[in-house]
């Protein structure tokens, strides 16, 4: 029997071990790759070569007032988008959940942001809210109509830069949170809800008590996996403001390591690879006291 067993389990080992090399070689050497490079200062790619070893490119980016900027700039994208995204979703979600005439060219509807290209949809945005000579966007005609004075959302304040950066993020993430909380929505046994109109329950207290404990799943899913998304969030900038994210203060995280790669500063894998380990360490941390207060708050249906 025992030898049995050991069969079976060195036949799953085998099976798992395409997955375990690919993920070893891409993803954990990689990883550990970054990491040896954050304490080689100076660098060289070219001749694979360092003057010292130390904590100084963690005390240069950490100095750095572009990286500052960097962060500040994620930080504020991942507070507002990660809710709003989310919330806005459940809401469309329950009101295509409660509708059944074009239910299905409804969802197809919202879904198509979600497949259409990041760059295609930044110039789109780009048309709506940028000043140029000849014309002061269609936003920007809005705001006039009601007594307002135009504002350069491309070039302008910064606060009016972020406030464009944070709706084109959403307006990029919620078609797949609309599909997954759409599908979550579905599943729920109707038995819960029959249970509770025979008792007389208002719609907002089933909600509340039926609905929402039940896709706490989904919607902790979709709250992990927004906050990595939007702490990875580069292209998105890229496609409303250009390549200079710096002399537009829109730079990310990822961006000013893209930019110390391979940008007008670039050339500096060592200060790449310390911005990288604490976007990770960032991420990580994030992502576990989400796990910690899931726990807590999560249904799990036995």
């Amino acid at each position: 029997m025992k030898k049995k067993m050991r069969d079976s389990s060195l036949k799953g080992w085998l099976y798992l071990l395409p997955a375990v090399l690919f993920l070893g070689f891409f993803m954990v050497y990689p990883l550990v790759d970054v990491f040896v490079y954050s304490f080689e200062e100076g660098y060289n790619f070219a001749s694979q070569t360092y003057f010292g070893t130390g904590v100084y490119n963690y005390s240069y980016i950490l100095h750095d007032p572009y990286f500052l900027q960097a962060v500040k700039n994620t930080f504020i994208l991942v507070v507002i988008t990660v809710p709003l995204s989310t919330g806005i979703a459940l809401l469309i979600s329950v009101g295509l959940n409660s509708i059944t005439v074009f239910r299905n060219f409804l969802q197809t509807v919202y879904f198509l942001p979600y497949v259409t290209n990041t760059l295609v949809v930044g110039l789109v945005f780009m048309i709506l809210f940028k000043k140029t000579a000849y014309s002061d966007g269609l936003v920007n005609l809005f705001i006039n109509w009601f007594g307002g004075s135009s504002v350069d959302f491309i070039e302008g304040p910064y606060w009016a830069k972020m406030f464009v950066l944070c709706f084109y993020t959403i307006w990029i993430v919620m078609p797949f949170k609309i599909l997954i909380l759409t599908s979550a929505l579905a599943s729920v046994n109707e038995d819960y809800y029959k249970a509770a109109r025979v008792d007389g329950t208002s719609k907002f207290r089933i909600f509340t008590r039926i609905t929402l404990p039940m896709i706490s799943p989904m919607i902790f899913y979709l709250v992990i996996t927004g906050f990595i998304g939007a702490f990875k969030a580069y292209s998105d900038a890229v496609a409303l403001f250009g390549t200079d994210l710096n002399a537009a203060e829109m730079n990310t995280i990822v961006g000013y390591v893209y930019d110390m790669l391979y940008g007008d500063s670039g050339g500096y894998p060592s200060y790449a690879s310390a911005a990288a380990v604490i976007l990770f360490v960032i991420v990580l941390t994030i992502t576990c006291i989400n796990l910690l207060i899931s726990k807590k708050k999560v249904v799990t249906l036995e």
